[in-house]
Parts: structure tokens; sequence; C-alpha cells
């Protein structure tokens, strides 16, 4: 594993933030506007019940690097923080959500911070650079997976997986014609992984 920690180079010198394999770290720290945290809260409530919607979950698969993503008010609701895990570099991931609806939730949910520009300023990413801190330490589990790929291989165990269920499937298996094929090392390591 490549976790970087301490002094270690981000994968985008020219931006803060960490990388491990193909994923990097973004995460802003903002100050709320005076009396705007319950307008924040509701907004962000807001995004969290439509975000599994079809025209979200479509852009976030249009854009297809973001793994994971969290919102926290804090400081006795005087700061904000967002958070994320994304692959490829920081310049296209900010550019790839304003370019969807994702960037008109940014635009909602930042809005609340002080001094935000907008999602499609073109001093929003210098804004973004002003507010991030880039984690001291950040590991990822599957540091050489992108979100492509672990979508892809999801796709591919659920087709496997509706093969190996199949009649047709054990009688292959059971048919002395393929009995070199099952019983070398790779189709037995598939199978074994298969029933894990």
């Amino acid at each position: 594993m490549t976790a970087t920690s301490g002094a270690a180079q981000s994968a985008h010198p020219e931006r803060p933030g960490r990388s491990d394999g193909v994923c990097g770290e973004f995460t802003v720290f903002t100050k709320i506007k005076p009396g705007e945290a319950d307008a924040l809260r509701e907004d962000l409530a807001a995004m969290a019940s439509g975000a599994s919607d079809e025209k979200n979950r479509g852009a976030l698969r249009q854009i297809g690097t973001l793994h994971d993503a969290r919102h926290v008010i804090f400081d006795d609701d005087t700061r904000f923080m967002f958070a994320s895990v994304f692959d490829g570099s920081w310049d296209t991931y900010i550019d790839d959500f304003a370019k969807t609806v994702i960037g008109a939730n940014f635009d909602r949910i930042f809005s609340h911070s002080e001094g935000f520009p907008g999602i499609s300023d073109p001093g929003v990413k210098d804004w973004f650079v002003a507010h991030q801190a880039p984690a001291t330490s950040f590991v990822s589990s599957y540091p050489d997976l992108t979100v492509q790929q672990i979508w892809k291989d999801q796709r591919v165990d659920d087709a496997f997986q509706d093969v190996l269920d199949t009649p047709e499937f054990r009688a292959a298996l059971d048919n002395p014609a393929n009995a070199e094929l099952v019983g070398t090392p790779a189709f037995q390591k598939l199978l074994e992984e298969a029933s894990a």
C-alpha cells in the first residue's frame, strides 16, 4: 500500500490534498454566515433526501470519480466541513461537479459559507484552495481501484453470480469434457472467491 502521511507529497502538487494510489482527498473548512446554520442544515437535509433520486445519481455516474462525500456543521454552528474522496486530478474533479446538477447543490450548500463566489465563478478554485486543509494522513482500502473499476467489478460479479446459479453452469462443472479447465488452480480460485 502507498498511503501518504506526514511529509509525503501530494500526487497533485499544484493543489493541496493527499493521495493514496488513484484516490485523492478533498477537505474544505469554512465559516458559516451568521444565522445561516439552520438554513444550511435544511439544505443538507434536502440534498440528502434527493441524493438517491435519478437526476443526482445520474450526475454522480456521469462524473464517475466520487468515492464518497460528507458534510459536517461544527463549532456551535459556526463552521462547516465538506470532505470527499475522488479519482484523478483536483482541477478535473471541481470542473466536473460544476458541469452537472451537483454544481447547483454545491452552490446551494456553500452559499451559506462566508465569501463563496459560486461554483461557476472563475475564482472558485482559488476559494476552495484557500479553505482546503490537506489530511495529515490519508489511506484508502483500495488505492488502485477507481470508481469506474469498482462499478465494473460489481457488474461483472453480479453477472458471474447469475451464471453460477444456473443449472447449466452446474452441468458444465460436472461434464467430464470440462474437467481439465475446472481442475486448474485459476478456475478453483475463481470458484473459491465466488463462494466467499
